[in-house]
């Protein structure tokens, strides 16, 4: 890491430019290149101090607001905004101040702003780290929050919204053995069967990571497969597969797996893993609703708004505004018909989303139970190790938020319903 820690500072401002700015995802950022100039310590540093600061971004709004009469641009303000978490966070004041500092004196176009920097930041200081600690956890952007107030209630929001500025442990999935890869790794196995490790470090340097002997993959993310429940030797199809943590499950279960996905990209990470894990899968790059063929069972992990995973990636209320959404949801039920056009007689589906909205879990079982007469939810399908009753959904499914499992470190906001293919 470098002594000063301006280039990790200096890349996690550009990071917030791009994110708060130009509406760019962190995924997207990261995937182009944007770390790769930097030493791998300080490239984590970048991320990490990137993600605090948009989870706490009300919070930094609020105590900079107090000394500033109008707001700097948005390279400046965001300067501020990382140097502010920095300071709440409790990071020595001279070494975050002089960075800011330094960090805006050498912008070419903004470096007569150094002085402001200098005198707010230390204002902050002075300041901040105990009035952080008595403002509100941090609230989604309206155009997010109202939908889901609507569907979940104020209560829940603010219990979420909590879990979103409380951040994600690491969960990994086991190939085999749980209770084996929690001793070496000194994780715990939570409920479901995966195993929570609170402060991971690297993650490829963790044991068992070259052995492939487990994989990155959030506990509720792993339980569409555990609902499916593949068995040997059965014909899985896998839609929409990348990055592979289900498609890594359904192999380790000994089913013969068809996974797709139209991303190439994505699709060599999960190539990546395979070899990795010692698991095998027939893997095609193609659009889902181009597959032709008859299974057994499959899993469809639709595209989504991920509205689920803000915990993990706080950059998404910010750098989305839902204009898209109505398209996905349109997506998604597409992708059931085709599916179920794909699935045997008798056959079983499960249908899963990374998202807290209804439309994009609950209301598109209802809906295409009426466009399929032969389709039933199987509900006895959900009765888990772990899945809790209250989890359970009037049409059937699996409704899981953020804030459930508050007291372990939350999980994943999912939907997930199987489906049943009656014999005709």
């Amino acid at each position: 890491m470098s002594d000063t820690g301006v280039p990790a500072r200096k890349s996690a401002v550009y990071l917030l430019d791009q994110i708060l700015g130009e509406g760019r995802l962190m995924s997207e950022l990261l995937g182009a290149g944007a770390l790769d100039a930097l030493p791998v310590a300080d490239r984590a540093r970048a991320a990490r101090l990137a993600q605090d600061t948009l989870r706490g971004l009300e919070r930094a709004d609020r105590l900079l607001q107090k000394h500033l009469s109008k707001y700097p641009p948005l390279t400046v303000r965001n300067a501020l905004r990382v140097g502010t978490v920095e300071l709440c966070q409790g990071q020595a004041a001279h070494g975050v101040v002089n960075a800011m500092v330094e960090l805006v004196a050498r912008h070419k176009r903004l470096g007569h702003l150094k002085g402001l920097t200098n005198a707010v930041l230390r204002k902050v200081a002075a300041e901040g780290p105990e009035a952080w600690d008595a403002l509100r956890a941090p609230r989604l952007p309206k155009w997010l929050r109202g939908p889901l107030v609507s569907a979940w209630g104020p209560d829940a929001m603010a219990a979420m919204e909590r879990a979103h500025f409380a951040g994600a442990p690491l969960d990994l999935t086991a190939k085999s053995d749980p209770a084996a890869v929690a001793a070496a790794t000194g994780g715990t196995v939570v409920p479901t069967g995966s195993v929570r490790i609170a402060d991971p470090g690297q993650v490829s340097a963790m044991a068992g990571f070259e052995a492939g002997d487990w994989w990155v993959q959030d506990a509720a993310a792993a339980l569409p497969v555990q609902v499916l429940a593949p068995q040997t030797g059965e014909e899985v199809l896998d839609l929409c597969a990348a990055p592979g943590g289900k498609t890594m499950q359904l192999a380790a279960a000994g089913a013969r797996v068809t996974a797709v996905d139209d991303s190439a990209g994505r699709m060599a990470r999960v190539t990546e893993n395979l070899k990795r894990t010692g698991l095998s899968a027939e893997l095609l790059v193609q659009d889902a609703r181009a597959h032709a063929g008859a299974y057994d069972a499959i899993l469809l992990d639709a595209p989504c708004s991920a509205t689920g995973t803000i915990r993990r990636h706080p950059d998404l209320p910010h750098a989305k505004d839902g204009s898209e959404f109505g398209a996905l949801i349109d997506l998604q039920g597409t992708l059931i018909d085709h599916a179920w056009g794909l699935l045997k007689s008798g056959g079983r589906m499960v249908f899963c989303t990374c998202s807290l909205l209804p439309d994009e879990g609950e209301v598109q079982i209802d809906e295409a139970l009426l466009r399929h007469p032969d389709m039933r939810v199987d509900v006895a399908a959900l009765d888990l190790p772990g899945v809790e009753r209250d989890w359970h959904t009037a049409e059937g499914g699996l409704r899981l938020r953020p804030d459930y499992w508050e007291d372990l470190g939350g999980m994943d906001g999912f939907y997930i319903a199987c489906l049943h293919k009656e014999t005709r």
